[in-house]
C-alpha cells in the first residue's frame, strides 16, 4: 500500500513536469507551422493526451476487462469536461473562439450521444448487457475520420495565424524534443499512476466499473488535466479547449471504434446514469460558452461541484 501510493505521487509528477513541456512545444509547433493553437489541442496534443486511454481501454478488452474499458472512456470524458475545463476556468476565465463553440463542441456532444445509443441499442432479454459490435466499432471511425476531416479543413480556411512572439523562438528540434518528451513523461507517468491506483482501489474491494469510471479514468486523464491546466495558465486557451474537446472526441471516436474492431464490448456495469452523465457535461460546457463564447470562474467552479457531486454518488452506491 505505502509503495503504490509513493508510485501515486510520482506518477504525478511526472504527469506535471510532461503537460509542461508538452505546451512549449506544442505552441511553437504550432507558430511554426501557421497552425492555431485550437487546432493543435483537437488534432496532435488532443491524440497524444489519448494514448492512455487508448493502451488501458484496449488492454482491458482484450483480457475480458470490458466494463473497465468503456468505463475508463466515460469516466474520462466526464473527468475532462467537468473537472479539468472547471479547474482550467478556474485558474483563469478561458476565452473560445466561435467557431469551436459552432462546431467543434457540438461534434462533441454528438459523439457522445452516439455512445449512448449505441451502448443501449440491445435490451434483448436473451443478451446479458449492452453490446458494442464491430459494426459499432467501424462506424465510430468513419465518423472520426468525418471530425478529423473537418477540423484539417477548417485549419486550411482559417484566418492568418499571428505569428510574432515576444520570446525569442525555440529551436525546431528543441520544440520537437520538447513535444515528444513531454507527451512520454505524460504517458509513463499516468502509466505508474493509473497500476498503483488499481492496486489500491482493488485492496479496497471495489468494483471494476466503478475503478474505470473513477480512479482508471482520473488516471488516464491526467495528461489532459495537466495540459490544459498549465496551458490556461500560460494564456494558451485555445489548447486547453481544443485539448479537451479534441480528446473527448478521440475517446468515443477512435478508441472505442478501434477497441470495437478488434474485440466487441459487452457491458455489464457502465448504466444510463453514467452515460446520461457524460452527455449532461459536455451539454453544461457548450452552453456556457455559447452565452459569450467564456467560460468564467463561477462557471468553472459548477462545472466542478457538479463532478463532485457525480464522484460522491459512485462512492456512495459502490
Amino acid at each position: 500500500m505505502v509503495i503504490n501510493i509513493l508510485l501515486i505521487i510520482l506518477g504525478i509528477a511526472m504527469v506535471l513536469f510532461g503537460a509542461d513541456r508538452l505546451t512549449e512545444g506544442a505552441s511553437e509547433l504550432a507558430r511554426r507551422m501557421r497552425m492555431s493553437e485550437m487546432v493543435i489541442g483537437l488534432t496532435v496534443v488532443a491524440f497524444g493526451t489519448s494514448m492512455p486511454e487508448f493502451v488501458i481501454s484496449l488492454n482491458s478488452a482484450l483480457k475480458g476487462s470490458t466494463d473497465l474499458a468503456v468505463g475508463n472512456v466515460v469516466g474520462s470524458n466526464i473527468f475532462n469536461t467537468l473537472l479539468i475545463i472547471g479547474i482550467a476556468a478556474m485558474v483563469t476565465p478561458i476565452t473560445i473562439k466561435k467557431e469551436t463553440v459552432k462546431r467543434d463542441c457540438p461534434f462533441g456532444l454528438f459523439a457522445s450521444v452516439v455512445l449512448l445509443i449505441l451502448c443501449i441499442d440491445r435490451l434483448s432479454p436473451v443478451i446479458r448487457g449492452n453490446h458494442i459490435s464491430r459494426i459499432d466499432g467501424i462506424s465510430l471511425l468513419v465518423m472520426f475520420a468525418a471530425f478529423m476531416y473537418l477540423t484539417l479543413k477548417g485549419a486550411k480556411n482559417a484566418d492568418s495565424i499571428d505569428t510574432s512572439s515576444q520570446q525569442k523562438p525555440t529551436s525546431l528540434w528543441l520544440s520537437i524534443a520538447y513535444f515528444l518528451g513531454g507527451l512520454g513523461l505524460l504517458i509513463w507517468g499516468s502509466d505508474i499512476f493509473v497500476d498503483a491506483a488499481v492496486g489500491v482501489a482493488k485492496a479496497l474491494n471495489v468494483s471494476e466499473s466503478v475503478i474505470g469510471l473513477t480512479i482508471v479514468a482520473f488516471g488516464t486523464s491526467l495528461p489532459e488535466l495537466a495540459t490544459s491546466v498549465v496551458a490556461a495558465k500560460k494564456g494558451k486557451s485555445e489548447m486547453a479547449i481544443g485539448n479537451v474537446v479534441g480528446s473527448n472526441v478521440f475517446n468515443i471516436l477512435w478508441i472505442l471504434g478501434c477497441t470495437a474492431v478488434v474485440c466487441p464490448l459487452t457491458i455489464h456495469g457502465i448504466n444510463i446514469i453514467d452515460l446520461a452523465m457524460m452527455i449532461v457535461s459536455m451539454t453544461m460546457f457548450w452552453l456556457f460558452s455559447y452565452t459569450r463564447y467564456k467560460i468564467e470562474r463561477w462557471e468553472g467552479l459548477m462545472l466542478t461541484l457538479v463532478f463532485i457531486a457525480y464522484v460522491a454518488f459512485l462512492i456512495a452506491n459502490a
